[in-house]
């Protein structure tokens, strides 16, 4: 029991993380664009518009798929609560997966939609 509430610590860290950094996104983007904090790429870079848009637009989807895939994470974990160790590790792990494909999904997602409204190559 002692290691699958480890494993639900570990796989629901990042997506709390998320929903906190969308949060913070949406209503506090950094005030100047900057190379050590926030969301950090050639186009969101560009200017004022565009550093502000890429926090707006990537918080949406931080706090949105960080609240989906704590929840999926929570309900996955469940389902393995009296498993052996390696079966509760491999779920955990792979919950955890989840939380790093969001991140991906979430850079292409909002430079796309950079890419769209301000016609950044």
């Amino acid at each position: 029991m002692l290691f699958w509430t480890y494993m639900l610590f570990v796989s629901s860290i990042i997506p709390v993380i998320l929903i906190s950094f969308g949060l913070y996104f949406r209503k506090n983007a950094p005030k100047n664009i900057n190379y050590i904090f926030g969301y950090r790429t050639a186009r969101s870079m560009k200017n004022k518009d565009t550093w502000l848009f890429a926090h707006n637009f990537c918080g949406k989807i931080w706090l949105i798929g960080g609240i989906i895939v704590l929840i999926l994470s929570i309900a996955i974990m469940l389902s393995v609560i009296n498993m052996d160790t390696d079966t509760i590790g491999y779920v955990g792990a792979g919950c955890s997966f989840l939380s790093i494909i969001l991140i991906i999904i979430s850079v292409f997602f909002t430079e796309n939609a950079l890419k769209k409204k301000f016609n950044i190559k």
